[in-house]
């Protein structure tokens, strides 16, 4: 029987407590990996990788790594470095974007890019670029390197496509979708997929693991451009609106401008173009999507590809890991509510 995505699991809301549970042992030697690999004689470097990477990120794609060898009952350590590798990938565009989209906040706090300057912070991502291939080298599977090495080149390309996005309000939806596809799920999915190379399963077992993550990673990836517009500064770890400002068209804004009647058409191009960028402009933005149902479509996209995730991994047995892996599912999408 399939399992499907529920919002209240026995009386509570998901968590993420299952699946940190279930690798938390593994945690600890992936960041010692994380803490060794970032070390450099030159203090900047850590000071500055170490202010993102300390900052109480969830570690949601290492730990989709480690959870992952766990559901194949994989008995090595060869995914510790790997995962340590995921997660110096995923903090160096998290880096690099913070410098193109000129953030103030990153995960609660101001983002290096503020706090370091642009030069520095986009050469540290670099740095932690390096970084992560010299621990797939030492892995030194060819296959492995392949899948984390295409997945940074789709990253980069994902994010290029939505730089070329930004302020165009004829981006629709089927763009949109092959934009986080890139830039989001690519990591989601290589992540789960190197699991089953270094566990030595077959390629049904690899790409149920990819379908698992890449569905996770757009399911995931909705969600925060819904609570963009409905949560606060505290919740989201990052300026509330930044999105609306920046111009970008996520799903939300797609949404409401094809819903929209003449009028909020007008409004939405004007937005879009950075000519109504004040709190009021926001707050107006956001009492259209509401108007429209655009966000509620848009968590409805999420559960849907929550779902894809979840069947997935259907057919693997029954086990700790594998519950873990479908409330971490039924966590990214319950981020809404």
């Amino acid at each position: 029987m399939t399992a499907t995505i529920h919002s209240i699991r026995d009386g509570k809301a998901p968590s993420l407590d299952p699946i940190m549970s279930l690798v938390a042992q593994d945690m600890n030697a992936v960041n010692s990996v994380i803490l060794d690999r970032m070390q450099s004689e030159i203090p900047l470097i850590p000071e500055l990788a170490g202010h993102l990477i300390a900052g109480g990120g969830k570690r949601m794609r290492p730990m989709l790594t480690l959870a992952s060898a766990k559901l194949l009952d994989y008995p090595g350590s060869r995914h510790h470095k790997l995962a340590a590798a995921v997660e110096f990938i995923h903090t160096a565009t998290l880096l690099h974007d913070d410098v193109v989209d000129g953030s103030d906040m990153r995960r609660g706090k101001a983002a290096a890019n503020l706090v370091f300057g642009n030069p520095a912070t986009v050469l540290v991502g670099d740095f932690l670029f390096s970084r992560s291939f010299e621990l797939m080298v030492e892995d030194g599977s060819l296959k492995v390197l392949r899948i984390l090495s295409n997945a940074s080149a789709v990253i980069a390309e994902g994010e290029v496509d939505q730089l070329t996005a930004q302020r165009r309000i004829e981006t629709d939806e089927e763009r949109y979708l092959a934009i986080i596809g890139a830039k989001t799920a690519a990591l989601f999915a290589a992540a789960c997929r190197i699991a089953a190379v270094v566990a030595e399963r077959d390629e049904a077992q690899e790409t149920a693991l990819d379908q698992y993550g890449r569905n996770l990673g757009i399911a995931f990836q909705l969600i925060d451009d819904a609570i963009d517009y409905t949560s606060d500064q505290a919740t989201m770890g990052k300026g509330v609106g930044d999105d609306f400002r920046e111009g970008k068209m996520t799903l939300p804004v797609i949404f409401s401008y094809a819903r929209g009647n003449a009028e909020q058409r007008k409004f939405w191009e004007s937005a879009i173009i950075g000519h109504k960028a004040s709190d009021e402009d926001l707050a107006h933005a956001i009492a259209l999507m509401q108007e429209n149902g655009a966000i509620d479509a848009t968590i409805e996209r999420a559960r849907h590809y929550g779902q894809r995730a979840i069947d997935a991994i259907a057919s693997f047995p029954a086990s700790q890991a594998k519950s873990a892996m479908i409330e971490t599912v039924e966590f990214a999408i319950s981020r809404a509510y």
